[in-house]
C-alpha cells in the first residue's frame, strides 16, 4: 500500500507540474504526438491525452489531460482495478443448489433452489453438472419446485444512463442468475432467472430426477441444505476476457459482485463506491471522474486522461496487480479488440491497451513496452469513429518509435 500511495503521489504531481521540454530531442517528441492527435472531423476541444514516463510518472505529453470526458470502455480499467483489488484474482463465483425441505429416500420433500451469485460464465453444461450431482446424491424425485434465486444482486437489468438500445443489444439481462448469457437459442431472455430454472428442471430430470411441480422464481429459505455446486474460472481470467474483448456483460456483473461481497449489496451503486474508496486511497486523481457504471455504457460517465493514465501506472507498480493488468490488455494488431489495428509499424506487438468505442467517444489507454503509459480521450456529437482510431493508432506509433530508439 505504501509503494501505491507513492506512485500515485508521484503521478499526482506530474499532472500539475507539467514540464516544460528540456532538450530538442524531447520537444519534437511532443510536438510528433501533437500532431498524430489532429484529425478530420474530431474536436481538438473535445480530445484528451496524456504520456507518462511509467518509471518516474513524469508528464511527457499533455492535452487537456484534466478535461472530463466520456471514457468509453476505458471506464472498464476502474472495473479492473476493483474487481483485483476487492475480489483477489483467485476468487470464483459459486452457483449452488439447495434443498428448501427435507430428504426422505430418493425423495426430496419441498423445492430445490438454483441460487446464482453473479457468475458471468455461467453455461448449460453446468446445469447439466449440477443436475447429476443432485443425482448422485441419491434423488430420484422432487416433490415440489424448482426456483430460480437470484436474489445475490438487485433486480435492476441494465446500466444507469444506458439508452434503451442497449439493453440485450450491448448486454445481456443483468441478473444474478443468468445461463448462456440469457440465449435461449432463439433470443436473448428478459427473465434470466425464470430461463435458468427452467432449463434445470429438464437437466434433472435427463439426470434421472422427476420434479413433481413447475419451475419459477424465489428465494431460498432461511438454512437450506446444500445439495451440489459449480464455480466460475478465476477472477484473473474473468477480467482478462472482459478486457481484450471488451465485454459490457462481464463488467457490469463483476461491479455488482464487487457490491455484494465487499459493499452495501449486489448493485452498481454499491460496487462502485467501493471502487471510488479504493481508488482514492491509492491516490488515483477523481477529479471531474464520474463512474455511474461499470462498463462504460452510460451517457454520464466521466473520465480524465490524466486520471486513466495514474489508474494504469499505479497497477503498473503494484507487483500483485501488475501480471493480471498486462495478461488482461489486448495487443495491438494481434488480440482482442486491437487484432485489427496498428498490424504494422513499431507498436504492433509491443503497445498493450485498452478500447473504447460508443458514438459518442472513443478511447485507447495503455502501455508503450515498460516506457510510457498513455490515454487519449475523443468525445464528439457523434465522434467519427474511424478518424479517432486513426488518431490514436499514430499516437501509439510515435511513442512506440520513441520508445524503441530510446532502448537501443
Amino acid at each position: 500500500m505504501l509503494l501505491r500511495l507513492g506512485a500515485a503521489a508521484t503521478v499526482a504531481l506530474a499532472l500539475v507540474l507539467v514540464p516544460a521540454a528540456t532538450a530538442g530531442s524531447r520537444s519534437t517528441l511532443q510536438e510528433r504526438l501533437a500532431r498524430a492527435l489532429r484529425a478530420v472531423h474530431v474536436s481538438p476541444g473535445q480530445t484528451g491525452a496524456i504520456v507518462l514516463d511509467l518509471h518516474t510518472g513524469a508528464t511527457v505529453f499533455a492535452q487537456n489531460a484534466h478535461l472530463p470526458l466520456r471514457p468509453a470502455s476505458n471506464e472498464k480499467l476502474a472495473t479492473t482495478y476493483a474487481a483485483l483489488t476487492a475480489l483477489g484474482p483467485s476468487f470464483r463465483i459459486e452457483t449452488d443448489v439447495l434443498g428448501n425441505g427435507r430428504q426422505r429416500g430418493t425423495t426430496w420433500q419441498g423445492n430445490l433452489v438454483l441460487k446464482g451469485y453473479g457468475d458471468p460464465t455461467l453455461s448449460s453444461s453446468d446445469l447439466v453438472s449440477l443436475a447429476r450431482q443432485v443425482a448422485a446424491a441419491g434423488i430420484r424425485r422432487v416433490s415440489g419446485r424448482i426456483l430460480g434465486d437470484e436474489s445475490w444482486f438487485d433486480a435492476r437489468r441494465t446500466g444507469l444512463g444506458w439508452k434503451a438500445q442497449f439493453f440485450l443489444h450491448e448486454s445481456p439481462a443483468l441478473s444474478a442468475l443468468v445461463v448462456d448469457r440469457g440465449w435461449t437459442g432463439h433470443y436473448e431472455t428478459a427473465r434470466p432467472a425464470l430461463y435458468a430454472a427452467q432449463l434445470f428442471r429438464v437437466d434433472l430430470r435427463r439426470a434421472g430426477v422427476r420434479v413433481h411441480g413447475g419451475a419459477g422464481v424465489g428465494v431460498a429459505a432461511t438454512g437450506p441444505v446444500p445439495l451440489a455446486y459449480v464455480e466460475s474460472p478465476p477472477l484473473s481470467a474473468l477480467v482478462r476476457h472482459m478486457d481484450v474483448y471488451s465485454d459490457n456483460f462481464y463488467a457490469e456483473m463483476l461491479m455488482k459482485e464487487v457490491g455484494a461481497v465487499q459493499g452495501g449489496g449486489g448493485s452498481a451503486a454499491a460496487g462502485l463506491a467501493v471502487s471510488r474508496r479504493l481508488l482514492t486511497a491509492a491516490g488515483v486523481p477523481l477529479t471531474g471522474v464520474r463512474m455511474v457504471d461499470g462498463s462504460g455504457l452510460s451517457l454520464t460517465d466521466r473520465w480524465t486522461p490524466g486520471g486513466l493514465a495514474a489508474l494504469l501506472r499505479t497497477m503498473w507498480l503494484d507487483p500483485d496487480l501488475q501480471p493480471y493488468l498486462v495478461s488482461a490488455l489486448p495487443i495491438a494488431g494481434e488480440t482482442g479488440t486491437l487484432d485489427h489495428r496498428m498490424r504494422h509499424g513499431p507498436a504492433h506487438g509491443f503497445v498493450r491497451a485498452k478500447t473504447g468505442t460508443t458514438d459518442n467517444s472513443s478511447a485507447l489507454s495503455g502501455f508503450v513496452g515498460d516506457r510510457y503509459v498513455f490515454s487519449v480521450v475523443e468525445n464528439g456529437r457523434p465522434v467519427r469513429t474511424r478518424n479517432a482510431e486513426g488518431s490514436q493508432d499514430r499516437f501509439a506509433q510515435v511513442l512506440a518509435r520513441a520508445a524503441t530508439a530510446a532502448a537501443s
